[in-house]
């Protein structure tokens, strides 16, 4: 499958951090976009609250600007963190009474973090979903239309 050089650059960097136990929600730095944009925390001057949509004046500059981070806009670049955080099990925008996840660094979560990340970055670029398996089950007649080998060629 084709992807972007954007989207490729992005899926190395989670996967690393993710295995790595680089990845934490809570931490700019370490959140999905921080890993993206090289651990770096400039992003969080885009939005006035953390998992917003919204961007602030900077972010509406940089917006209108045209400038890109790491090949995502700043729009993307809030839509990137509310999908990671909601996927983890934080309540957007965050706050200290919303709702978190018991465990927010736990494999489990991370995983449901970033599998709803890799969706939204695909979606992003008209890609579909690389996580997507289900054409492996697909049948005809009884029989598998695809088979391994030639479904991970694709």
């Amino acid at each position: 499958m084709q992807t972007t050089k954007r989207l490729e650059n992005a899926l190395v960097k989670l996967y690393n951090a993710y295995h790595n136990n680089r990845l934490n929600p809570e931490d700019c730095t370490a959140c999905a976009v921080g890993n993206i944009l090289d651990n770096l925390d400039s992003w969080k001057h885009l939005s006035d609250q953390h998992g917003s949509l919204q961007l602030n004046y900077v972010g509406r500059v940089h917006q209108n600007l045209g400038r890109k981070f790491n090949g995502y806009s700043p729009n993307e670049i809030l839509q990137i963190e509310k999908v990671f955080l909601e996927a983890c099990g934080f309540k957007t925008p965050l706050c200290h009474y919303n709702q978190k996840p018991q465990n927010p660094r736990s494999k489990e979560v991370l995983f449901d973090g970033l599998v709803a990340v890799i969706e939204l970055l695909c979606q992003l670029d008209n890609l579909p979903n690389v996580l997507d398996f289900s054409k492996l089950f697909e049948q005809e007649n009884g029989e598998p239309v695809y088979h391994v080998q030639s479904f991970l060629a694709l």
